[in-house]
């Protein structure tokens, strides 16, 4: 095991920065997860950790070692990725076993050790059978099986999951968390499945276009997001984000004629910002009593809950305003629909540089 530190971390492309300056300590057993849309850099990020890109700026440590100049094999860790890399004419065990052989091991070395991960990943009665003979889910566990043999300092995952089907991904990820915490090897995992962000990581990487927007725990992220692309990222179905003006006396706004009030916090009169809600704070409520009165424009029915997309009533804008509610609700479109807001889970944002208001 080992701590990894990235101190700010630059890669370009001749003139094109991708990555414009990361820097992010990883602590001894930590389970770290970069999570992004496409094209926002985590798995370039990920491989310049492996040494598989070449880094323009900045040092990365691994185990209190500058690695920047190591080949990937000189780096102490075991990388899984996508495709599962298994050479298909080897079995089950020769797949685990190839890097314990290649690095000369003793036989009954790599048998103990092939043998204590087949039994960890449920793989001891597969070891003679080839990968065509395999599901999908048996054919990652041998690829990750064959990083834990090598007993690494660290284990980098590059979106292991993308290839399984829904319900086949639910299960790896609890047992990709579960080995994790049995071995309590630091790992770094990229993913742009924001569920599966949630549930596996320790602290969240949220990257966009080269920048790690946002570095904390999963409920953090989801609290207090820190801009207003983590408000739309992190949540599914993402945060309610609209225009707002701050009212004279400083704690209220304005939306759309309607006035909200901020309880005990305070902006300059007249402030324009974005104001920004999750689905799942905004309860239906009387008319008299409402902060916002909606109209029903969509429904989507989802079992135990109800998606209404809204917009605000005496507006032209449909669907921008959705309320969680639950899979039972009588709503029909073209229905008003008065709702309240939950103080205590209200967020602001400048409309400048869409980062955070506290």
């Amino acid at each position: 095991m080992a701590t990894i530190a990235l101190k700010d971390v630059r890669k370009s492309y001749g003139k094109s920065p991708v990555i414009h300056g990361i820097s992010l300590a990883i602590a001894d057993g930590e389970f770290i997860v970069i999570v992004g849309p496409s094209g926002c850099g985590k798995s370039t990020l990920l491989r310049m950790v492996a040494g598989l890109e070449e880094i323009t700026e900045g040092t990365i440590e691994i185990a209190g070692r500058v690695v920047n100049k190591l080949e990937p094999r000189e780096r102490d860790i075991a990388m899984v990725f996508q495709n599962y890399a298994l050479y298909p004419h080897m079995s089950v065990f020769d797949n685990m076993a190839y890097g314990l052989k290649i690095a000369g091991k003793s036989k009954a070395e790599i048998a103990e050790r092939v043998g204590k991960a087949a039994s960890m990943l449920e793989l001891s009665s597969f070891l003679d059978r080839k990968p065509r003979a395999l599901s999908g889910g048996q054919r990652q566990r041998v690829a990750m099986g064959r990083a834990l043999v090598r007993d690494p300092a660290a284990f980098l995952f590059d979106e292991p999951l993308s290839n399984l089907d829904a319900k086949l991904r639910v299960q790896m990820r609890l047992e990709i968390k579960a080995l994790q915490r049995a071995v309590g090897t630091t790992s770094l995992y990229v993913t742009h499945d924001q569920v599966e962000a949630m549930t596996l990581a320790d602290r969240l990487v949220v990257m966009n276009a080269g920048i790690a927007e946002q570095i904390d725990t999963p409920m953090n992220v989801y609290l207090r997001p820190a801009s207003v692309f983590v408000a739309g990222f992190i949540g599914s179905p993402p945060m309610n984000i609209l225009k707002a003006e701050a009212g004279e006396d400083g704690g209220s706004v304005t939306i759309e004629g309607a006035r909200i009030d901020l309880g005990h916090r305070e902006l300059p009169a007249g402030r324009p910002v974005l104001f920004g809600i999750r689905p799942e704070h905004v309860a239906v409520s009387r008319e008299d009593q409402a902060d916002l009165v909606l109209t029903v424009a969509a429904v989507e029915t989802l079992g135990a809950d109800a998606l209404a997309h809204c917009r605000i009533a005496g507006t032209e804008k449909r669907g921008d305003f959705v309320v969680r509610l639950p899979g039972t609700a009588a709503i029909r479109v073209g229905e008003r629909l008065p709702v309240m807001l939950d103080r205590k889970a209200l967020h602001l944002f400048d409309t400048e540089s869409q980062r955070r208001i506290d």
